[in-house]
């Protein structure tokens, strides 16, 4: 791999995750970090662990000439501006989840890059699990058959505190919306990724334990999927004491369900030998880190993994695993269900329209 030096734009709590994946990955180092409020950076820059220099001047830094990838870490309704300020200095762009709080915002992010010829991706380490991706290779071989159902739960519990520890923090504008587009988001993400494109949805989202704040904290919907197949999302982050995520796949002839990022159903009427492995995998989980109850309660080998292929692609001159367009993807889902809620009615997609007001 080609030496890549990587910044970081916004130094909070996910930037530390960034910091630390891009730490275990060959050929590849922090050499910048932005901030606005410059012990934040202090931090980021100490977790580099080499000499990573400080800004306080996006301009300046995408001037710095080792810097040639950068992280948006900034909170969601703040990621375009960065992100296009960035491609438009001839830097690829990592953007993290979501990719913006509305469609608009992530159609001038991919345009930007598009324009200037810069490589973009989304973040969505779930994608890269090893339980996950043997969730997709079975489905890409039609081992469930006809698809009849596809579900995702994300039940977890934050605390006043959370929603208080931020002033963008459960705002339409900053946050993009509650528990679906800042915690579920990555189930969704998986969901549409594992059973295909969704035709429409209908939805109800409550805000039912939380103060303070203008987005939903509970969210069910009913998914129908293009292919046919139908589906639930539930979101909270309003179930004390916080459970751990869960994807179920099911069809004719099988079903699958990963908890977390571990397998814990793997069940099909024609068998193959790896499916012996699997399940031995199964009896004897351990299980993973979980953000159910914490937010700092997330492994980064998933962000490592994904920045790890992101590098790759801008060496190979190929897309990225997750690039910007697959990132719109579960925004456009969440703004449909978002929308379904407000109107009481089945929304269809593609969204013709997606107005920045939720």
């Amino acid at each position: 791999m080609a030496e890549h030096g990587i910044g970081i734009i916004g130094c909070g709590m996910i930037a530390e995750y960034h910091t630390r994946a891009i730490n275990e990955i060959d050929g590849a180092r922090v050499v910048a970090a932005y901030s606005r409020t410059r012990m934040n950076a202090e931090k980021v820059a100490g977790l580099a662990g080499h000499d990573c220099r400080i800004y306080d001047d996006l301009g300046a830094m995408l001037r710095q000439p080792d810097l040639d990838v950068v992280c948006v870490c900034t909170p969601s309704g703040a990621h375009m501006e960065p992100a296009v300020q960035a491609a438009r200095a001839g830097k690829h762009v990592i953007v993290e989840k979501p990719l913006e709080v509305d469609l608009a915002r992530c159609d001038v992010i991919i345009k930007s890059c598009d324009d200037a010829g810069v490589r973009l991706c989304a973040i969505f380490p779930s994608r890269f699990s090893p339980a996950n991706r043997r969730l997709k290779e079975a489905v890409d071989a039609g081992r469930f058959g006809r698809l009849t159902l596809g579900d995702s739960h994300v039940k977890w519990w934050r605390t006043q505190e959370y929603y208080d520890s931020g002033g963008w923090r459960g705002t339409w504008r900053l946050d993009g919306g509650g528990a679906l587009m800042n915690q579920a988001i990555h189930n969704v993400d998986l969901l549409s990724w594992l059973m295909g494109d969704v035709d429409s949805v209908v939805a109800h989202t409550a805000m039912l334990t939380h103060l303070r704040i203008e987005v939903e904290d509970t969210a069910v919907a009913s998914v129908r999927f293009r292919n046919g197949a139908l589906g639930t999302i539930q979101a909270a982050t309003s179930a004390y004491p916080g459970l751990s995520k869960r994807i179920e796949i099911h069809g004719d002839r099988g079903s699958a369900r990963v908890e977390q990022d571990d397998l814990t159903l793997w069940d099909f009427q024609e068998k193959i030998p790896s499916d012996n492995i699997i399940l031995a995998a199964i009896a004897g989980r351990s299980g993973v880190n979980s953000g159910a109850s914490d937010p700092r309660g997330i492994a980064h080998v998933g962000h490592r993994d994904q920045i790890a292929d992101f590098l790759a692609a801008i060496d190979e001159d190929r897309p990225p695993f997750v690039d910007g367009r697959e990132g719109r993807r579960s925004v456009e889902i969440i703004r449909a269900i978002y929308r379904s809620a407000r109107e009481g009615k089945a929304v269809p997609l593609p969204l013709v329209d997606d107005p920045s007001a939720s």
